[in-house]
């Protein structure tokens, strides 16, 4: 029988040490420093505190543990000198069953990643699932990797132990991650669709009313009714629109018996960004299908109506027409969008009446949301960011949503010859330009979480032999509050002037974008953190630089976000986004504690 946390809590020092055997490869000190932090609250507790053992140990301990490790299908492997885990782990990943092709290759790469970096290739070939990696997608990532920078890489390799890590200590422990499971196979299953001239290539591709499109509405619609959702439907814009039903009995919601319920609101996009990941937008529909599937499952209701939204567009890849589907319940629908055409000729209109969608401005109308209904909006998000991969936590509390300014700019100087033009007399353009960009860095790293960018940057008709007399860029420009984003705006566009009169060139600056921040509301903010400690993870604070569609709830009703750490950096808008049913399963955890919690309160 599988030992038990509660049994480890309460173990002596050598027998909880005994319980944790085998967890590193090796390196026994780990599990034997961490268990001085007992009790753990959780798995996720216990998980964590061992990486933080190996983040505070240094280097040597670090290298130590990383050369701890077999080389994939090397020369242990072949002698047959494996830990029995690492023989289970190559063996499910089909290492131990390689063409002769395949294992030369594994051989020629491990030759070249350790002349390169001096340690091993690290990778948890039991992969994000828990069920293996094929040899294609561990090659593949070898090969990516030897690219890497080597401090970037060891801090890859010991990533990648935590998650070997995690899935032995699941093993040794009996623990499956069932919910995660699903929400990961959903995930997996819903990218089978992907429009054509992608689907091709392998790539996934999903823009807003294609027939790809159509088809994963239908699936999530699907995957609802088999969920136990009362009502599922796909709305006037392509949303699908699940609810599950309030508990018949009255409650301190009711204005009086007979009255509707409060509903609270959650979802993301299904939509996806050309060439983009699995779990961007769609982690944030499935995760809280998961906690309908059970309470259903259990026969439970909650005293609110729970409404889960899919929202159509959030890209704007087809049309420009980003946050459509959200915008939409909030009234935000733009008439002017219905006769734009995307890069085929066809009108927003035109498709929606081939989607079988009304197309009229009455039906999108239709779908505005009173707020006075709603107890507010929460979602579920994958990070998109490297910094909860970095601290080894698999979620963390969204605090605001940074508000941003977008500039389409020209610095004009002076074209001449690259060869007679002294440096003192020159009006370069580019040059200003590139001042301006290491300005940038230094204002908005003093903020600590303001952030700028200069993502387009051109120098028309240049030449390699001529000083540039014009350079085109732009300027994004993101912090977590209005006040804040100003001050960099500011500060970035005084810079600018000063920098143009002093090096005697011109510039202009055309405003493109302007969004408002969306601090997370405190009482649903403290909701989620008071369900992700319930859960033993550490609480991070963080705000989220992207834009999502909790933005446009933010308009009209309380809203806060949870985030889920991506693997491989937290890599978004890429085919290499991912996440773990790990960590999948405590998004979920913590979701059904918001919702056991909120009711709570609402019936005390």
């Amino acid at each position: 029988m599988a030992p038990t946390l509660a049994q480890l809590n309460a173990a002596s020092s050598d027998e909880a040490a005994l319980l944790l055997d085998g967890l590193y490869e090796h390196s026994p000190w780990i599990a034997r420093a961490a268990l001085a932090q007992r009790p753990f609250k959780s798995p996720a507790h216990l998980k964590h505190a061992m990486a933080r053992i190996v983040a505070e140990a240094g280097r040597d301990k670090q290298l130590g543990l990383i050369r701890a490790h077999p080389e994939l299908a090397g020369k242990a492997m072949v002698s047959k000198t494996l830990t029995a885990e690492s023989t289970n782990e190559q063996s499910k990943a089909g290492l131990t069953d390689c063409t002769p092709e395949e294992f030369a290759k594994i051989q020629q790469l491990n030759a070249g990643y350790n002349a390169k970096f001096g340690f091993p290739f690290i990778l948890a070939v039991r992969g994000p699932r828990g069920t293996g990696l094929t040899k294609k997608e561990i090659i593949d990532t070898f090969e990516r990797r030897l690219d890497n920078p080597a401090d970037f890489e060891l801090a890859e390799c010991l990533r990648n132990i935590h998650r070997i890590v995690e899935i032995r200590l699941n093993d040794k422990f009996g623990v499956e991650p069932v919910l995660g499971n699903m929400v990961w196979d959903w995930q997996e299953h819903l990218a089978e669709f992907s429009d054509p001239e992608f689907k091709e290539k392998g790539q996934l591709t999903v823009t807003y009313l294609t027939d790809a499109h159509r088809a994963a509405a239908l699936r999530i619609a699907g995957n609802m009714k088999d969920c136990g959702f009362d009502d599922v439907g796909i709305d006037a814009v392509g949303n699908v629109v699940g609810r599950y039903k309030a508990s018949p009995h009255p409650s301190p919601l009711r204005q009086g018996e007979g009255a509707k319920p409060k509903t609270l609101m959650t979802g993301s996009h299904y939509d996806t960004v050309r060439n983009g990941g699995k779990y961007d937008g769609r982690l944030g529909i499935f995760t809280p299908m998961a906690c309908v599937r059970e309470l259903s499952r259990q026969g439970r209701r909650l005293p609110f109506d729970f409404e889960v939204i899919g929202f159509a567009e959030e890209e704007g890849q087809r049309y420009k027409a980003t946050f459509l589907g959200s915008g939409a319940l909030i009234g935000g629908f733009n008439p002017a969008w219905l006769d734009q055409k995307d890069a085929d000729g066809v009108t927003m209109r035109e498709a929606m009446e081939h989607a079988g969608l009304p197309g009229t401005l009455e039906a999108i109308g239709a779908l505005k949301r009173d707020p006075a209904d709603y107890l507010g909006f929460v979602e579920v998000h994958i990070e998109q960011g490297p910094v909860l991969n970095e601290i080894d936590l698999p979620l963390g509390i969204v605090t605001s949503i940074n508000g941003g300014v977008r500039y389409l700019c020209e610095v004009v100087g002076m074209a001449s010859h690259a060869g007679t033009t002294p440096m003192n007399s020159r009006r370069d353009a580019a040059s200003a330009v590139a001042e301006l960009a290491l300005y940038i860095e230094k204002r908005a790293s003093k903020d600590g979480d303001s952030v700028g960018t200069i993502g387009i940057w051109n120098v028309p008709g240049g030449s390699t032999n001529v000083v540039p007399g014009r350079c085109q860029f732009t300027l994004d420009l993101r912090a977590p509050t209005n006040a804040q984003r100003d001050a960099l705006v500011n500060d970035v566009l005084a810079e600018l002037a000063a920098i143009c009169e002093r090096r005697g060139v011109h510039h202009t600056v055309e405003e493109t974008m302007r969004a408002a921040a969306a601090p997370s509301a405190p009482d649903w903010q403290q909701r989620w953190e008071r369900a992700v400690d319930a859960l033993g993870v550490p609480l991070y604070r963080m705000p989220s630089g992207a834009g999502h569609d909790a933005m446009k709830l933010h308009e009209v009703m309380p809203q806060a976000m949870l985030f889920v750490r991506g693997q491989n950096s937290g890599i978004s808008h890429n085919p290499l986004e991912s996440s773990t049913s790990d960590d999948m399963q405590l998004a979920v955890e913590a979701f059904q504690l918001l919702l056991d919690n909120l009711s709570k309160e609402i019936l005390t």
